[in-house]
């Protein structure tokens, strides 16, 4: 069976919506890295070394990053020799399977939750890349399955920030805890834990401080939220999601090394995928930490923040190329 009829096999199990949410949020992606390959292997035919050096580029161009470029380079010409490949065309499913070996790892992509009482989840970044907007989506999200949430504004620096977080609120039907403007988000934290445990909700979500993350007192402000959190709940947090805008491509992967050095992150949500063409930096980033992609936002609509799916992000890359083999084997059996 051919590697993209199993990888097509494989996800006709998951919601056809959920599908179509990947395939429209990574479509500039798809036209700017996989219709590049394409249109090279038409192009090219043979496989030699101008060959590996245009396909490097359009890896790069899609912000695959550099290391994993070269990884990915030399993985191809391992499989080439072994597999005796001449032909470019016979790369293309080669190529898929080598993209979703890195960036499966050990796909923990689910959240991690609560076995009872209440899960709590912090979200770091720096100001500007969604991450409001991924608490609000969320909160709908949870509330969809039947959960009882909260939300508490931690990030009282930011001008504003804490009126967006009660515009998500109200759009979403969830209350929001807060102090005024500048007030210590340690003590924010330490009222919406106790409304969490007064209401009894399963989920709250914590909003903190997104100012740069080499300034070592937004560190030390993420450890003090840390101990007030588990003094009260001592195996909370569940999660710390670090929030990054995947239109800033590189500078994303930059974002994601200094923080998760540093602040306990567990997982990564990576917004606006559907706002550019770069795309790769979801391999990139997969690759290069040992952080695991959780959370995708794909597009504007409260739906569009989905669990990350390795199998749905490949398919939704060769979506065309998927599309193409199916047509010709229909071709096939009705002739």
């Amino acid at each position: 069976m051919s590697f993209f009829k199993k990888l097509k096999e494989s996800i006709a199990t998951k919601t056809e919506a959920v599908t179509n949410i990947f395939k429209e949020g990574l479509s500039k992606t798809r036209t700017a890295f996989v219709e590049k390959v394409e249109e090279l292997i038409t192009r090219r035919k043979k496989i030699d070394e101008q060959f590996y050096e245009e396909l490097e580029e359009i890896l790069i161009g899609a912000d695959v990053g550099v290391n994993t470029v070269m990884q990915l380079i030399d993985d191809l010409r391992v499989e080439v020799k072994k597999r005796k490949i001449e032909d470019a065309s016979d790369l293309q499913p080669i190529l898929s399977e080598k993209l979703i070996q890195l960036m499966k790892g050990d796909d923990h992509s689910g959240l991690r939750m609560a076995p009872s009482g209440i899960t709590v989840i912090l979200f770091v970044g720096v100001n500007g890349v969604g991450k409001t907007t991924t608490i609000g989506k969320l909160a709908h999200k949870f509330k969809s399955e039947g959960k009882s949430v909260l939300m508490a504004a931690g990030d009282t620096f930011r001008a504003g920030a804490i009126e967006q977080l009660e515009v998500w609120g109200q759009r979403v039907g969830v209350d929001v805890i807060k102090q005024q403007s500048g007030a210590d988000p340690a003590a924010v934290m330490f009222d919406a834990v106790q409304a969490a445990k007064q209401r009894g909700v399963d989920v709250l979500l914590c909003d903190t401080a997104g100012r740069l993350q080499n300034k070592t007192n937004l560190m030390e402000e993420l450890n003090k939220i840390f101990r007030v959190i588990q003094r009260e709940l001592p195996d909370a947090p569940h999660e710390v999601l670090l929030v990054l805008d995947a239109t800033t491509g590189q500078n994303a992967l930059s974002q994601a090394k200094l923080f998760g050095e540093k602040s306990g992150v567990t997982g990564l949500v990576l917004t606006k995928l559907d706002g550019t063409a770069k795309g790769g930096i979801v391999i990139a980033i997969r690759n290069e930490l040992s952080l695991p992609v959780k959370l995708v936002g794909l597009g504007e609509k409260m739906g569009d923040l989905q669990q990350f799916d390795s199998e749905q992000f490949i398919h939704a890359l060769f979506a065309g190329l998927i599309q193409r083999e199916d047509d010709s084997e229909a071709e096939k059996t009705s002739e």
